[in-house]
């Protein structure tokens, strides 16, 4: 199999939308994200770090030092990112069942409960590569890590956050689209 520098690519730009758990998600590239669907703006030059992973259960047999078989126990899918637009859609992200209000004219309360309730989104994230687009679609996810937010004089004031991906009752985790020509099945 040759190498082939055209098939390298890179995450130029994107976006993280995030919409009520059961909001439809666009089938295709051709379709702009629908009603429902919010993006969350300006994300810290990191990016979206994303993760997937497995766990297996060895099973060990009296006869072999090395393991006869493994069983697959467990899939972990996660996307990490820093939003770095304070506004109601991230802050409400971030503080999981909370609540934005206008108290005055021009003055708003983000109430921040004692006790969350569970908070699950369907998240979408779409990113491109010239004309090489992609879309990740999480029907279920929810915010399940958040790392300090920090306040200074030499950065964005930020929210760092890792949304994980729970099953769905379709059988994906999620669903990946994509228009890039070396994804081309195998005939």
């Amino acid at each position: 199999m040759a190498n082939d520098a055209d098939n390298v690519r890179v995450g130029l730009n994107g976006s993280i939308y995030i919409a009520p758990k059961g909001t439809a998600a666009p089938a295709d590239l051709a379709t702009a994200w629908p009603a429902g669907w919010v993006d969350l703006g300006y994300l810290s030059d990191d990016g979206v770090e994303m993760s997937y992973s497995t766990e297996t259960e060895d099973i060990n047999a009296w006869q072999s030092l090395s393991p006869v078989r493994k069983v697959l126990t467990g899939v972990d899918m996660t996307l990490g990112f820093t939003a770095i637009e304070l506004k109601t859609s991230t802050v409400t992200l971030y503080f999981p069942s909370s609540t934005m209000t206008e108290v005055t004219s021009g003055v708003n309360k983000l109430s921040i409960p004692a006790a969350p309730t569970p908070d699950e989104r369907a998240i979408g994230l779409e990113w491109v590569d010239g004309d090489i687009t992609n879309r990740l679609v999480i029907a279920r996810g929810e915010v399940t890590n958040r790392d300090s937010i920090t306040l200074a004089r030499s950065g964005a004031v930020s929210l760092p956050m890792t949304v994980s991906a729970y099953a769905d009752t379709a059988p994906e985790i999620a669903v990946w689209l994509s228009n890039d020509p070396a994804w081309a099945p195998a005939a």
